[in-house]
């Protein structure tokens, strides 16, 4: 019996693509893992070739597969556009963005423009996923992703900027610590220390530890946690020493006795950006979100110079 494509057969194979293996795939599908399985397999036996190569590591496209990615992301924009013209007719349907961003956009700046877009769009939901800049840019540019958030530090090719949010690193120190006494420092100089950082594969540890590699000292971990906060109670106690954004690293310094020390290397002062394919292309509510998150205006009271 010959098996024909659906939606639903199109949306499983983007999740497993996108997330990298068929289990976290099925798990974004609300899908059993069998089930999953059984139709990625009708999928590869209706076209007569494999669209997945499966290792030890999760899974990758073949030629075949990324065509058939292309193809279903050209199919949901369609759907979303389908969406937005019988919006008026049908207010059951539900628009979806899928928006990438750096570790600095997802927990400082975006929690409380999204909630504010959300409320204001009820048939919207958004996908928001944590990536390196450059990781960013590929998905935008292959139409893997609706709207990214990177850093100017990150070429961002043909696609469309537009300005976000001033995103710092700064050094956070114990209080009376040697190196807090200093107006800036180096990256480099507290490569001799030891490190609080994030848990997890999180993009600002990946970004820091790329430094640090080039620099010819790897960061030396004494505990990773899951938060901003965490992160600064543990420098407090005198840990370790931590890099962070300076809108988290400010609002913990209200509270902890800790040291906040400007970096001096150029990649630590960053403007984050939107960026885009085209913004003409966007369905209406992808491109009310961009405007919700150029516009959106948060307290700058911790914004003043260190």
């Amino acid at each position: 019996m010959t098996h024909r494509f659906d939606l639903s057969d199109l949306r499983l194979f983007l999740h497993v693509v996108e997330s990298g293996s068929i289990t976290a795939g099925a798990s974004r599908a609300h899908m059993a893992l069998a089930s999953a399985s059984q139709r990625i397999r009708n999928m590869e036996d209706a076209l007569g070739t494999a669209l997945l190569e499966r290792n030890r590591r999760g899974i990758c496209t073949t030629d075949a597969g990324r065509a058939l990615a292309h193809h279903a992301r050209m199919l949901g924009q369609q759907m979303d556009q389908l969406r937005d013209e019988l919006g008026q007719y049908a207010h059951g349907l539900k628009g979806r963005i899928r928006l990438l961003c750096n570790t600095s956009a997802m927990t400082e700046f975006l929690p409380q423009a999204l909630a504010a877009f959300l409320g204001a769009h009820p048939h919207t939901d958004i996908e928001l996923e944590e990536k390196l800049s450059y990781e960013v840019v590929q998905a935008i540019s292959e139409g893997a992703a609706d709207v990214g958030i990177i850093a100017d530090s990150t070429d961002s090719g043909p696609l469309q900027t537009f300005a976000f949010r001033q995103d710092n690193l700064v050094a956070v120190l114990p209080a009376r610590h040697a190196l807090g006494r200093r107006r800036s420092l180096w990256f480099k100089d507290l490569l001799q220390q030891d490190f609080v950082g994030l848990s997890g594969d999180s993009a600002l540890q990946q970004h820091l530890a790329g430094h640090a590699t080039r620099a010819g000292r790897p960061l030396q971990y004494r505990v990773r946690l899951r938060s901003f906060d965490g992160i600064c109670r543990m420098v407090e106690q005198r840990v370790g020493v931590a890099v962070i954004p300076e809108t988290a690293a400010r609002a913990a310094a209200e509270r902890l006795q800790i040291r906040l020390v400007a970096l001096a290397d150029p990649w630590a002062k960053r403007q984050l950006q939107i960026c885009v394919r085209a913004l003409e292309g966007l369905p209406s509510h992808t491109r009310a979100l961009i405007q919700v998150l150029r516009e959106f205006k948060e307290d700058d009271s911790r914004r003043r110079p260190i």
